[in-house]
């Protein structure tokens, strides 16, 4: 089979043809069919000083997966020809984060697609999983929509927990997460979505999936906009998807009294809270996300996709097959895409 590989601590990745792996005991074979590129994906190409904290060589990389079971071990219950996807959280069940039912973000959690736990990834076209950690796929969804249920589950758990039925939602950022925010935020009944950007490209992209209002950051300045559309009030639930430290130290000004805000994007710098006697006196409720509530999430996700309430297949730019994986990364490193997924059928 073809695999690409984190062989050592430096830049890049190399395509190599290894062994079909064989499942022992609770694992699974998935013949691969898609997997997505994520902007961790090219944190570990680069080999930066994040990816040294978050992985561990050697590894395949790819942790947004979906495929076919077609060989397991002695132990599991899943049947043959059964479709999944990876939750890639690897949950040990037996830490105070487990035994609270949050998986999600156990206290020892491993990573597949990061070496960690793991030398197995979705770059390749077979690959070894714990049964514990496949969500069997349930409505018939396509394998382009269901490769995305991982990253729409991030946007998904990140909206859900800011309760934004009836309230007007502004998403910072329309990158994949924030693009995805803003039809799940109509599917769970929300008012009205502003989505704030500079690249013209993706906010055009972000009216076609529901926006009511877009701003153009490097146009317009993003408080008098967010001002002018609420009526000088400020936003009542906001999605953080760019981790950028100025966007996400200035997202607290754009916030009304009793506001919620969740921040998914990961800054690469400290943040600050520039007004902490503001921020403190408006009674706002900060929340975080990792990953996906396990497996509710995924459930909820392919369900909004199954009734049609849910496009993730718009945020889609390109697809290669595997042995073009440079190109694809070429390709997401020009900033001339949007979500690049790999295929291996």
């Amino acid at each position: 089979m073809l695999a690409l590989r984190k062989t050592t601590p430096s830049k890049g990745y190399v395509l190599n043809s290894e062994p079909v792996p064989v499942p022992n005991g609770d694992e699974v074979l998935l013949r691969v069919e898609k997997v997505g590129i994520c902007g961790s994906d090219i944190v570990l190409y680069n080999w930066t000083a994040q990816a040294q904290l978050i992985a561990k060589v050697p590894f395949i990389p790819g942790h947004e997966a979906v495929g076919t079971i077609v060989s397991r071990g002695a132990s599991c219950s899943v049947g043959l020809g059964t479709r999944v996807a990876v939750e890639n959280h690897f949950f040990c069940e037996d830490c105070y984060t487990c035994e609270e039912d949050r998986g999600d973000i156990c206290s020892r959690m491993d990573q597949y697609g990061h070496g960690k736990g793991t030398e197995q990834g979705g770059f390749s076209e077979y690959s070894i999983v714990k049964e514990k950690y496949c969500y069997v796929l349930q409505h018939g969804i396509s394998p382009l929509q269901a490769v995305l249920l991982e990253p729409m589950g991030v946007a998904h758990n990140g909206v859900e927990s800011i309760q934004v039925k009836g309230q007007d939602v502004l998403v910072t950022g329309a990158g994949p997460i924030g693009l995805l925010a803003i039809q799940i935020a109509k599917a769970l009944g929300c008012g009205r979505v502003v989505v704030a950007d500079m690249n013209e490209g993706r906010l055009q992209l972000a009216t076609k999936m529901g926006a009511d209002h877009v701003i153009d950051t490097s146009k317009e300045k993003l408080l008098d906009r967010v001002m002018e559309i609420t009526d000088g009030i400020g936003i009542a639930r906001l999605v953080e998807a760019t981790g950028a430290p100025p966007v996400v130290n200035n997202c607290f000004n754009l916030l009304r009294k009793n506001a919620q805000v969740v921040l998914i994007g990961l800054p690469k710098a400290p943040i600050v809270i520039e007004d902490p006697f503001k921020f403190i006196f408006k009674s706002v409720t900060l929340k975080t996300v990792h990953g996906r509530r396990i497996f509710h999430t995924w459930k909820e996700c392919e369900q909004l996709i199954a009734n049609g309430q849910v496009d993730p297949t718009m945020i889609v730019s390109h697809e290669f097959p595997l042995k073009d994986w440079q190109d694809a990364f070429d390709t997401l490193l020009s900033g001339s895409s949007c979500k690049i997924i790999i295929s291996h059928v």
